[in-house]
């Protein structure tokens, strides 16, 4: 038997977040019509699917993140005809439609959850849920605790807005619901589905609190020497398997999990045969721009994913996190947490973005290009408090600004606001100074951003032929990441701070000018794709 080459070993996904991709039907809010429109240029562009941030039925606590009801789309993206047009729209310009779900919590204004507010302590309804008479010492992931009292004098758990109650997975009829939805859109047509999340289902028996630091302070940063009593049960497993049996009954679906699960051994659980297929790299994504943490990132990523048989995922940015065109030009440029009040070097970090995306869709698997990375597109801190509609901004005071300054929507032409996002506004505003930063603009300029991506995109489809595979690392120096790839193929990238002599072959893509004598050497903070 040859080896596995089905598309998500090796896809180049593109992540759409519909409220600020495109509008189009001029309300100021991006929408499944305005997907639609842009179709030709995702496929242009050269990626192989889309992700699609949730587009259900919604209040909009948090983004869409909390689901009133998963079998209707919000009319403020369109109805159900309109998405199930949009994936055979997609399909026939060769785009597969992966859709989000969101298994962890639903909406306050779900049926089940209004049902158990109406219910008294101790019903069925609330079963659904985590309902108890005291709170345990658990914090929200968006500050403040994760219990909210009711009137009655319980309190239910929300791992996260007190809008998204979590709920209770020990229940028959949570994972039964859910496989049926599941069920629901691989009728229509998805491709696949990329699970929020996916490490928070299942609690700990009995609630316990969690563990306190030295500090005092609950411990609920990193993940410790074992599993944590609201994260990474060994039990959440079981509710992979079943879903993955889901999955197979479908030809050439996939999923892929959104965990923040940094012990090897316990990511690569979720990767086994018989459950997920992939899972997001979020400590690529965390890592510094420095050749040996990067290095060492690769190969433990490698590792892990060969003793599953599981093919990596390669992330810079996703809607969660501050663009990495910014993160890139500050003196930290890793990413921990969100900071606001640290300056950077837009030209750096530009300079370095480009050259994360050519190491990034060389590396072996698949990758994701988060919406507007493609044009460069830095974070925006100074939106209005009025605009801000993320909930970690009110939950927290003001004092973390929030996921917003990295879903500004799209700028994609014109030389003012809205830049063709749509005919009436846009939901958060868009810098002035994007007018340099349009799509109709960068493809026009065989030197900006988007250029660069496409150019990649149709090298790594083609001539290069990249995707899932074995890659060896190159001995090119210090500061200085060189890696093979069959047949004939190298990637470098210079970390070092000087100009590297590159190794012999013909330069088929590059970040920046090549310098020296016939083009053999590459600047700082550039990549290479060679022909060996």
């Amino acid at each position: 038997m040859g080896p596995d080459v089905s598309w998500w070993r090796g896809a180049v996904v593109y992540q759409v977040y519909p409220r600020s991709f495109a509008d189009g039907n001029g309300d100021g809010v991006g929408d499944l019509a305005g997907i639609e429109s842009r179709l030709p240029y995702l496929r242009d562009l050269g990626v192989d699917a889309l992700w699609i941030n949730p587009w259900y039925v919604s209040p909009m606590a948090d983004g869409g993140y909390d689901v009133a009801d998963y079998r209707a789309i919000d009319p403020v993206f369109g109805t159900l005809w309109d998405a199930e047009r949009l994936i055979r729209a997609a399909h026939r310009h060769g785009l597969r439609i992966i859709a989000d779900i969101v298994p962890n919590h639903v909406s306050d204004r779900h049926p089940w959850f209004r049902a158990a507010l109406a219910a008294a302590p101790g019903s069925p309804e609330r079963a659904r849920f985590h309902f108890r008479d005291e709170p345990n010492n658990w914090r929200s992931r968006f500050g403040g605790p994760a219990w909210t009292r009711l009137g009655d004098g319980q309190w239910y758990l929300h791992l996260f807005d007190a809008a998204q109650p979590d709920l209770n997975w020990d229940h028959p009829e949570v994972r039964a619901e859910f496989e049926a939805v599941l069920r629901f859109w691989l009728d229509r047509g998805v491709d696949g589905f990329r699970i929020d999340v996916a490490d928070r289902l299942v609690k700990e028996a009995g609630l316990p609190d969690r563990p306190v630091r030295e500090t005092g302070a609950p411990g609920f940063g990193s993940d410790g020497p074992r599993p944590q009593p609201d994260k990474d049960r060994p039990e959440v497993h079981g509710i992979y398997r079943a879903w993955r049996r889901v999955l197979d009954e479908y030809p050439d679906r996939a999923f892929v999990g959104e965990m923040w699960v940094t012990d090897p051994d316990r990511f690569a659980m979720y990767l086994r045969p018989d459950e997920l297929h992939t899972a997001f790299n979020f400590a690529f994504l965390k890592c510094a721009w420095d050749a040996g943490a990067l290095r060492e990132v690769v190969d433990r990523t490698l590792a892990t994913h060969a003793g599953v048989g599981a093919p990596p995922t390669w992330v810079l940015s996703n809607h969660d996190v501050t663009r990495h065109a910014t993160r890139y030009g500050r003196a930290d440029t890793g990413f921990v947490k969100r900071v606001h009040d640290v300056p950077s070097d837009r030209a750096l970090g530009v300079r370095r973005a480009r050259a994360a995306a050519l190491l990034s869709m060389a590396l072996p698997g698949s990758a994701y290009v988060y919406q507007g990375d493609e044009l460069g597109l830095p974070e925006v801190f100074d939106l209005p408090a009025a605009a801000r509609e993320d909930p970690v901004f009110r939950r927290t005071g003001g004092a973390d600004l929030g996921r917003d300054g990295c879903r500004v929507p799209l700028p994609w032409g014109g030389d003012a606001a809205p830049f063709e996002f749509g005919a009436g506004g846009s939901w958060l505003p868009q810098p002035a100074d994007w007018r340099d930063l349009t799509a109709a603009r960068q493809l026009g300029d065989p030197a900006s951003m988007l250029s660069l991506y496409r150019l990649a995109l149709r090298v790594r489809r083609g001539e290069a032929a990249l995707g899932d595979g074995p890659m060896r690392w190159l001995d090119l120096g210090e500061g200085v990441l060189g890696f093979a790839r069959d047949p004939g193929f190298a990637c470098v990238v210079n970390l070092s701070g000087r100009p590297a002599a590159l190794p012999e072959g013909a330069p088929l893509v590059a970040s920046a000018e090549l310098g020296g004598p016939a083009g053999r050497l590459l600047p700082p903070d550039a990549a290479v794709w060679l022909r060996t």
